[in-house]
């Protein structure tokens, strides 16, 4: 007679959420952040994932982790086995969103916004009809002060400067391209670290920083460095102009892909050297986690963003 376990009997539900967390963040780092567990206890479940279902689940690409065919395909149905075994733990009831009048405020840029504000409060509004967003500014104090003071409910963007109680999930993944003018000229031949210091840039930053993970790259590998012509505190406050200079005002590839290009004058290229990846990220306060309206607000911005994200690519 066979010892072996039939697979029902080798994993938990603690094990499912290891895993749904493992496939969101596609980062050992990152999955452990979000359940407040180590490294080290995170490589293990890990382990323990691999063995269970036989696959690898996150393999390397590159510098970072990818997840693979098969943790892809499972992702929706253990997120929904996750989900449901977490509604026995409340109290039953039930949410009557057509009768609520909700209003939320997320923190967010202005890409977040100018990307996904709309999405968002469209599928919001297909089950909650009354409810409302307030988009708050990024300048107010940090994201973890506003978090912990309920002054916002979620707060959606990239910065790695929260505190560490603070709850995260990883909406997507994307890096910087260059937004320029049609016709520029860095455009006529093969873009090289040269020829992109050779031009003025850019830099967008609300704390009026000039210098990043691309001064850094020119610096370090090819002892070049930019001269940065013009710093502004939000992205969309110079895309309307850039097409009447030949400054150089990089972006994150998820915003470039929403452009229309032809019709507004503007051309993209990539960087001529791999950037880190950016992983925007909604974020909230562990009091809430367990809140069933605060939790559906973030299923339904998780899934707009997910679902606006493969509108633009396979239109």
């Amino acid at each position: 007679m066979s010892d072996k376990q039939p697979l029902g009997r080798r994993y938990d539900l603690d094990l499912l959420r290891y895993l749904q967390v493992l496939v969101e963040e596609q980062s050992v780092s990152l999955a452990a952040r979000r359940l407040k567990v180590s490294e080290p206890a995170m490589s293990r479940h890990l382990a323990r994932l691999r063995t269970v279902f036989g696959d690898p689940i996150l393999v390397m690409s590159g510098r970072r982790m990818v997840a693979t065919a098969f943790a892809n395909r499972i992702r929706d149905r253990v997120q929904t086995l996750v989900r449901e075994a977490d509604d026995l733990l409340n109290d039953g009831a039930t949410l009557n969103l057509k009768a609520m009048s909700p209003k939320f405020t997320i923190r967010a840029n202005d890409i977040v916004v100018g990307a996904f504000g709309r999405p968002i409060l469209q599928a919001l509004q297909k089950e909650c009809p009354d409810c409302r967003i307030v988009f708050s500014p990024e300048s107010e104090g940090t994201a973890s002060e506003a978090l912990r003071g309920n002054k916002i409910d979620l707060y959606i963007g990239a910065t790695d400067e929260l505190s560490p109680e603070i709850m995260r999930q990883t909406l997507f993944e994307t890096s910087f391209s260059a937004l320029v003018r049609k016709g520029h000229p860095i455009l006529k031949d093969k873009i090289t670290p040269q020829s992109l210091a050779a031009y003025d840039h850019v830099s967008v930053s609300r704390k009026g920083r000039s210098n990043g993970p691309i001064d850094a790259i020119l610096k370090e590998r090819y002892g070049l460095s930019r001269r940065i012509a013009m710093v502004v505190p939000t992205y969309h406050s110079l895309i309307a102009a850039i097409g009447e200079t030949d400054l150089i005002l990089p972006l994150p590839r998820t915003v470039i892909e929403r452009f229309p290009l032809e019709r507004m004058g503007l051309d993209s290229f990539e960087f001529p050297f791999e950037l880190p990846p950016v992983r925007p990220f909604q974020a909230w306060h562990p009091r809430v986690d367990m809140d069933q309206l605060h939790r559906w607000l973030r299923e339904t911005v998780h899934h707009a963003v997910r679902q606006e994200l493969w509108r633009i690519r396979t239109v």
